[in-house]
């Protein structure tokens, strides 16, 4: 049971030119701390980097060895202070520069225990957001959110807010097509004395094989088309950029222009994750249990076909998914990937494909015959079957667990 979790609300902001102007100046002056305090920890770290006897023969950095290593501690602390000095910095609120420094902090523990790469600093313009950790009394008054230092910010509220959720903090992104709003919503059932149940196994189950000549391919034969928005708006994008290098380096034209390609991007990241959504809730209207496949999906974008992975975009599609059985109470597990495209669902005998191009799946031991990702599907639905713990009889007439075709395919 869970007493206790956390939703994200994104509202579109209204500001109006004053406000806009202090959102930028406070995305700059965040980005200078972000950037002077990444140069500090990197100064340090290169100043430790030579050996006992030796150096290099260009140059070292000399610092103190009694010198302590900057942390976030270390370095707020020392902010603190120095904001005192700066009348740039006591524009912006204190807790939003800390949660600068978190950010940092957070993106070296990231490269120590993720193995991300080494933090980079950020050009003008990168920094494209800041975080409130707290808000006042009743931040929301009439479609108006109060942020501390700036005060009230129209927003379009597309939705309510839930009753009894408590407004933990919000964070101001800048996008292409606009200011926008998250409000982080916390919900304490403890509190209430109730609790929200897990999705446990019930109801027809599906298994789910993603894809890139079909997106999805389901259990029961059903295939959904891959929506491709980053191939089908290459072309447009690709000449959009080439306007852009055209402009003179800093002019206002070429501002226009990378606006132009910026809001492309956008565009083309709404219509996959619209896709997502629809497909999502039309897998759970049709089953109570969903399966997929755990892929290994960082060295499927490294692969030869990358591009391609990355603009399905399977990760977010499985993310969504899991979200959206969560929601609608639908049990939603991943099952091992290992060999599914390979192994018969009808006999359960290794096939040995050994081709992408052999899209069908014909086994020559059973004789079953189906499409190859179909195949897959099944597969990853008997092995989620058999991992919750149920009997599945396979019948040799191929029939499997399935579910009606009530459902149409969602369309761009």
């Amino acid at each position: 049971m869970i007493n206790v979790f956390n939703l994200t609300y994104e509202f579109k902001l209204k500001p109006t030119k004053n406000q806009v102007a202090i959102f930028e100046d406070w995305l700059e002056q965040n980005r200078r701390v972000y950037n002077y305090a990444l140069g500090e920890r990197k100064d340090w770290f290169k100043s430790r980097s030579c050996q006992i006897n030796a150096c290099s023969l260009r140059s070292e950095y000399i610092i103190s060895a009694d010198t302590p290593r900057p942390t976030y501690n270390r370095q707020a602390v020392a902010l603190t202070a120095y904001r005192k000095t700066s009348s740039n910095l006591k524009r912006v609120h204190s807790q939003v520069l800390q949660q600068t420094l978190k950010r940092l902090e957070k993106a070296f523990v990231s490269m120590w225990e993720g193995g991300h790469g080494f933090p980079r600093f950020k050009k003008v313009g990168t920094m494209r957001s800041f975080v409130f950790p707290q808000l006042g009394v009743e931040p929301i008054q009439e479609n108006a959110v109060k942020l501390p230092m700036i005060g009230l910010v129209k927003f379009n509220q597309s939705r309510p807010i839930p009753e009894g959720a408590i407004i933990k903090q919000a964070r101001v992104v800048k996008r292409a097509s606009g200011w926008y709003v998250m409000l982080t919503l916390h919900f304490d059932f403890a509190q209430w004395d109730l609790d929200v149940p897990q999705p446990m196994p019930h109801g027809e189950a599906i298994g789910i094989d993603v894809g890139i000549s079909h997106f999805v391919a389901v259990s029961n034969g059903r295939l959904f088309p891959n929506p491709k928005p980053f191939r089908k708006l290459e072309r447009k994008l690709k000449l959009l950029q080439q306007k852009v290098s055209r402009k003179r380096l800093g002019s206002n034209n070429r501002k226009k222009a990378q606006a132009k390609v910026s809001r492309l991007h956008e565009r083309i990241a709404n219509i996959r994750k619209n896709y997502h959504w629809e497909l999502a809730h039309n897998l759970c209207d049709w089953a109570g249990m969903i399966f997929a496949e755990s892929l290994n999906l960082k060295a499927l974008a490294k692969g030869m076909l990358g591009k391609h992975c990355l603009d399905a975009g399977w990760g977010q599609f499985l993310q969504i998914l899991e979200q959206c059985c969560f929601k609608r109470g639908v049990f939603f597990l991943k099952t091992d990937a290992k060999k599914t495209s390979q192994i018969c669902p009808n006999c359960l005998t290794e096939t040995g494909k050994k081709l992408l191009s052999q899209r069908i799946h014909s086994c020559g031991h059973c004789g079953y015959t189906t499409d190859r990702d179909v195949a897959a599907a099944q597969v990853v639905c008997i092995r989620g079957l058999a991992a919750v713990g149920h009997t599945v009889k396979m019948l040799s007439e191929g029939k499997f667990i399935g579910i009606p075709e009530t459902k149409e395919s969602p369309s761009l």
